[in-house]
């Protein structure tokens, strides 16, 4: 595939951001091909994440530029992928830490606040465990394993051939622009670039029947439960920061990380006691120091990066403002800032 008639774009890596930017720039009419180090698309952190499209939630902790990006690929995943859900994420706290609720309601916006009966009405699995919570309703989630073969899927219908295990020199591919969607592989061309490890559980529970991602707050262990088909579920919350160098290497799930996970969805719920542990996987996500993600041309390279815990939600505006910058028609630090005017 190095070899051969000469492409529009050559996409670097096969993550959510790598398929995500060569889906997006083949319906803007570009040839594409992609080309992964890894042998196959599991090996990336995408394949171990929640998948949870929650903008407002972000606004927390999360940039400002991550806030404003994540409502615009809100607005663009459905026309990406089927199995969109949109039915909005509930945030609650335990009875006896309500003060995390109500920071949480001062950091952010376009929220509902609920009482035990609304939160009974919205999830009836939770009826009667919580006094009060925050509903907002415009977020949503999908399933990162499926969207990633279902974006490898329409890529292979579209013509556009994705080659795993490549190992040769970009600079030899005959493509009028390189993309650079490396992570953590890109560390050559981003030298501050560090790993920040997020460890998950994968379990199964035909006696819990939450259908939106519930968010439960708590001041030390934090926990997100997002559910999937046939009773699935993902439950995940650890950030650690790892400074490893070896991204060959698979980074593992802790004692104590695996520990916090289960012991908090026990709290949650209960019937999580007799849920059965599918997986339990830890991926590694790119960082930069300030966590915002950057956009920066070199020659004939774009390159997109730092997007820590929030490739899902960050990927598709992003992969828009790539075809912009593509096409000349902003800069990259323009092409970043474009939706800001619209939070």
């Amino acid at each position: 595939m190095t070899t051969g008639a000469r492409i529009d774009v050559a996409v670097l890596g096969a993550g959510v951001m790598g398929l995500v930017a060569a889906a997006t720039l083949v319906r803007a009419g570009q040839r594409v091909a992609v080309f992964e180090r890894a042998a196959d698309i599991t090996a990336s952190a995408a394949w171990r994440s929640g998948g949870m499209l929650a903008p407002d939630c972000e606004a927390e902790i999360a940039d400002p530029i991550v806030v404003a990006l994540g409502r615009r690929s809100l607005a663009l995943w459905p026309s990406l992928v089927p199995g969109v859900a949109t039915n909005g994420t509930l945030v609650l706290a335990p009875p006896r830490e309500p003060g995390v609720l109500t920071r949480f309601e001062r950091l952010t916006r376009n929220h509902e606040s609920l009482d035990e009966q609304a939160i009974a009405g919205l999830e009836p699995a939770l009826a009667g465990r919580y006094r009060r919570g925050l509903f907002f309703p415009s977020e949503g989630h999908l399933d990162p394993r499926r969207t990633l073969l279902a974006l490898t899927t329409w890529l292979g219908e579209a013509g556009v051939p994705i080659e795993f295990g490549f190992s040769g020199d970009p600079g030899s591919l005959l493509a009028d622009r390189i993309v650079d969607a490396r992570g953590l592989g890109a560390r050559d061309h981003f030298p501050t670039l560090r790993g920040v490890k997020g460890e998950m559980a994968l379990v199964r529970s035909r006696d819990v029947g939450i259908t939106r991602p519930v968010r439960l707050l708590h001041h030390r262990h934090p926990l997100y439960v997002v559910p999937r088909e046939g009773g699935v579920f993902m439950i995940g919350a650890t950030t650690i920061e790892s400074d490893s160098t070896d991204t060959n290497e698979a980074p593992r799930v802790t004692l104590r990380s695996a520990g916090e996970l289960l012991t908090q969805a026990y709290a949650l719920h209960p019937a999580f006691a007799e849920a059965e542990i599918l997986e339990l996987e830890a991926g590694l996500r790119p960082a930069f120091p300030d966590n915002a993600p950057r956009i920066e041309v070199s020659g004939r390279t774009i390159a997109v990066n730092g997007l820590y815990r929030h490739g899902w939600l960050l990927a598709p505006a992003l992969a828009a403002r790539i075809v912009d910058v593509l096409r000349g028609d902003t800069s990259p630090n323009e092409a970043l800032h474009a939706d800001m005017a619209q939070r």
